[in-house]
């Protein structure tokens, strides 16, 4: 599983991007970069990850997590990892 790809593939369903993410990479800034990622999309985002990769989010989660891809990446392999 590529889980960058998978996390990418997350952000275009929750967000509704219709595949404007295609060019995303681990380097594309979320946070500030994508007006769709607003507060209540960053709620959605979580528990759709939670769901899909069966990991749980607790509150030591910030705004560093949704920095770039990557860094959301990241967290997620985190979880999977624990």
């Amino acid at each position: 599983m590529d889980l960058t790809r998978e996390v990418i593939n997350v952000l275009d369903e929750v967000l509704s991007l219709g595949g404007r993410t295609a060019g995303f990479d681990r380097d594309t800034p979320l946070l500030g970069a994508i007006p769709e990622l607003d507060s209540m999309a960053v709620a959605t985002l979580l528990t759709t990850l939670e769901e899909r990769f069966g990991i749980l989010v607790d509150d030591d989660i910030d705004g560093a997590t949704f920095a770039t891809v990557g860094s959301l990446a990241d967290f997620v392999g985190s979880r999977l990892a624990a």
